[in-house]
């Protein structure tokens, strides 16, 4: 019995460390843009700008884990924005189901420099998202999210 408890233990302790692990937040700062695409190159990625702060973010989050768990093939990528402990916005995402391929949280001041290697246009609104299709293009969308629309972009080979 001493020894099933053990085992029990050492498993529990395992799954809490692996689960810490892929909650964490990336940290994301200036000349990330290209290591964080690269690996999507060839293939459509969704890149979704969103601030803990942000109150359509907020509204809108669930609903992103929704989608995400209608459309597991799909590829998303959450950068928050805010200056927030990486804390806050690991339980905003957690809390609405949010589980996408990759998750970060800024390390270095949202300023115009970041914006500019992002998309030149951007001025920083919230949230804001970008649609990279397998040939590169990128479309973008500011505001709440159409997931009807995004859903279609998927469908269509994006």
């Amino acid at each position: 019995m001493k020894k099933l408890l053990s085992i029990l233990f050492v498993l529990l302790a395992f799954m809490q460390s692996a689960y810490a692990q892929s909650s964490a937040l990336k940290p994301y700062q200036k000349g990330d843009w290209k290591t964080v695409t690269k690996p999507y190159a060839g293939q459509p990625v969704v890149i979704h700008f969103w601030g803990v702060t942000c109150s359509p973010c907020a509204k809108e989050m669930p609903l992103w884990g929704k989608f995400l768990s209608q459309n597991k093939n799909a590829k998303i990528i959450f950068i928050q924005v805010d200056d927030v402990p990486s804390e806050s916005a690991s339980k905003m995402l957690t809390a609405a189901n949010v589980n996408p391929v990759g998750k970060y949280t800024l390390a270095s001041p949202f300023d115009d420099a970041l914006r500019y290697e992002i998309d030149p246009k951007w001025r920083g609104e919230t949230p804001m998202t970008l649609l990279i299709d397998k040939n590169g293009k990128v479309i973008r969308k500011t505001g709440s999210m159409d997931f009807e629309k995004l859903k279609q972009w998927y469908a269509t080979g994006a």
